[in-house]
């Protein structure tokens, strides 16, 4: 199979051995500030889920725990039953911001995400499926400021790959481009992870974004009388992917995030 982005072939660069990932009872508390607390969740190999909730609700914070940046203050989280504890190398981490390093190439900067241990050949070898993977083969030599947000994007997607991680971490990271760049964004992580299928937890704030990439969609959020969000709604999101973004049954579960969310969608 061979996936396409625009008129350049999206092909398989390599095969992932999605993991399982685990959250059970975590809490997380900046001093008195209880932010989250008593999140079960499974994540299955292969599985998206999306994260929603209101700005301040912990999204980010489950991510940095899940990503061993940050750490639990009660709970944990588990990848195949294993504790992560720091930086796993079984997970990979993609930003709202592409963070790449101006002084270095697009092929360079998608390096920076292979193991160090890796053969020259091998590593020659995997950057080249990976540029081929999100279709900037021809843009191997330029430096960040020479391509476009939606490229960059692409090429902190790739590196986020490039060690063949079995979970995929993405903390909103099509929300610094324009509303059309981030539909082709969307498209194509999507080409990639059938070709390359991987566990990913996606947090994002937009609500269509969610229902057109996930298999499940969760909502954090936090009764008054109980500080610290945790999990109050999971949705399972129905349809092949790609979706129709105009269909009844999205438009009617958008709705029902809208309010989950605490959004009158008739509000302007």
């Amino acid at each position: 199979m061979t996936a396409v982005l625009g008129d350049t072939p999206v092909r398989p660069a390599h095969s992932v051995s999605a993991a399982r990932l685990r959250f059970r009872g975590l809490g997380r508390s900046f001093g008195p500030h209880r932010v989250l607390r008593d999140i079960d969740l499974v994540v299955e190999p292969g599985e998206l889920v999306a994260i929603l909730g209101a700005s301040g609700s912990g999204k980010s914070t489950l991510l940095r725990i899940a990503g061993g940046l940050d750490r639990a203050s009660s709970g944990d989280v588990l990848i195949d039953e294993d504790p992560v504890v720091g930086i796993d190398d079984r997970v990979a981490i993609g930003f709202q911001e592409p963070r790449l390093l101006p002084w270095r190439s697009v092929a360079e900067n998608i390096a920076l995400g292979l193991p160090r241990s890796l053969p020259r050949p091998e590593r020659a070898a995997r950057i080249a499926g990976l540029l081929d993977l999100i279709g900037l083969t021809d843009f191997a030599d330029h430096r960040p400021r020479q391509i476009s947000g939606g490229m960059a994007q692409r090429t902190s997607l790739a590196r986020a790959l490039a060690r063949r991680p079995g979970v995929l971490l993405l903390d909103e990271p099509f929300g610094a481009l324009d509303a059309l760049t981030r539909l082709r964004m969307q498209d194509l992580l999507l080409s990639v992870l059938a070709e390359a299928p991987t566990t990913t937890l996606l947090v994002t704030h937009d609500v269509d974004e969610a229902l057109q990439l996930a298999d499940r969609v969760i909502v954090l959020g936090s009764d008054p009388e109980a500080p610290g969000a945790r999990i109050q709604q999971s949705l399972t999101v129905p349809g092949d992917r790609p979706r129709d973004r105009g269909s009844a049954r999205l438009a009617e579960m958008r709705a029902q995030l809208l309010g989950a969310l605490g959004i009158d969608r008739h509000a302007h």
